[in-house]
């Protein structure tokens, strides 16, 4: 019979022997294994990280200046079979004290060969370089034993000479200077910079007024044009009220117009029927009569001149009469018109006023003794 064992991954499992004198060896990480009673062989190795720490002390460098150097060092277990069957036949049965002991003598020896090829300056200046180098040579050594270097890194450079206490001063004082120039050159390109910066600055702050002063202005003019607009939309609106107002009041007066026109034609009508009506009134009245008045006057002045063609022929004053009466005799009335200013009515009361006193003149008969005469005139004295 046997029993089953296990590992975790920080270790591994490594059976040997078996049935028949076997030598074969099986190796297990983070697993199990069978094994058998009395003929099967159990052992474990670590597979942690183990951190070493070599130290060369006075050793001496390429130029013979003894210095003493300390690095750190993290190693560990392979785990590939060919490799960690190495480190099984190096290290099986050792406790991880003894192991870092072994790695820790190879990396050591390999550290103070190297160092004895470089010189102070390269050790101090460049320690990656150096601590790479000592991987480089010493990683064939122990990968023969199953180890993996993962890391070598130099702790401390130092001597016991205030050599690079010396070369340090140098190198402080060459570092001081080109720190100063460098703060020299640091200050003009700040100078430089910041004087770029200011002129960017107002640059950008130009363009910026630029931008927001022709924002302003299109602002302003697209405010004007909708001021325009509106004030256009306005005026054309008032205008068009206007004269819409204007187009009611023009019909509103033709309208009136109209009106007066067709009173003023049945005024001029009733005016041409009242001019009608007067007219055939003053006919009526004035010319019939001033006619006959007219006419009886040229018969009386007919008679007149009757009389003064015979006045020469030595008429009697009693043939005169009787001539002159004779066209009076045959008139029953004589009617005397008179009114506001009528001209015939005025003549014929003229000529009947002149009448007796030209004939008395020319013939030496007194009219006003004829009796029909005297009706006439005497309403006129």
């Amino acid at each position: 019979m046997g029993n089953c064992h296990t590992v975790g991954p920080n270790e591994a499992l490594v059976v040997s022997g078996g049935c028949c004198g076997s030598d074969e060896k099986s190796y297990t990480v983070g697993g199990w294994a069978w094994a058998w009673w009395l003929i099967t062989d159990i052992q474990k190795i670590t597979l942690e990280i183990m951190t070493l720490q070599p130290k060369c002390e006075d050793v001496e460098t390429a130029e013979g200046v003894a210095i003493t150097v300390t690095g750190v060092a993290q190693v560990k277990v392979m785990t590939d079979n060919e490799l960690l069957g190495y480190a099984c036949e190096q290290f099986l049965g050792k406790t991880v004290a003894e192991i870092k002991s072994v790695i820790l003598q190879t990396l050591e020896g390999h550290l103070r060969s190297i160092l004895g090829t470089l010189t102070v300056e390269q050790i101090y200046q460049d320690r990656d370089q150096f601590a790479k180098l000592v991987r480089e040579v010493a990683a064939p050594d122990v990968g023969r034993m199953g180890i993996e270097i993962l890391s070598f890194t130099i702790k401390d450079v130092y001597d016991k000479v205030d050599y690079l206490s010396s070369l340090g001063k140098s190198q402080t004082a060459a570092v001081q200077r080109d720190a100063d120039i460098g703060v020299a050159e640091a200050e003009r390109d700040a100078g430089i910079r910041e004087a770029e910066c200011k002129k960017e600055m107002m640059d950008v702050k130009f363009q910026a007024d630029t931008r927001m002063a022709d924002s302003k202005r299109e602002l302003e003019m697209q405010k004007a044009a909708f001021n325009q607009e509106v004030n256009t939309k306005k005026a054309e609106a008032q205008l068009a009220y206007e004269l819409q107002a204007a187009k009611e009041q023009q019909k509103i007066r033709l309208e009136e117009i109209e009106i007066e026109v067709v009173q003023r034609k049945k005024q001029i009508t009733i005016e041409e029927k009242e001019i009608l009506r007067t007219e055939k009134e003053l006919i009526a009245i004035v010319k019939r009569p001033a006619e006959a008045e007219a006419y009886k006057m040229q018969q009386l002045a007919e008679t007149v001149q009757k009389l003064k063609s015979h006045a020469n022929t030595h008429y009697t004053q009693s043939h005169i009469a009787a001539q002159v009466a004779a066209p009076l005799s045959r008139t029953n009335e004589i009617v005397i018109l008179s009114g506001d200013g009528g001209r015939v009515t005025g003549e014929v009361n003229r000529l009947l006023a002149e009448l007796p006193v030209s004939v008395n003149a020319l013939t030496g008969v007194d009219l006003s003794k004829i009796p029909l005469l005297q009706k006439m005139i005497s309403p006129q004295a």
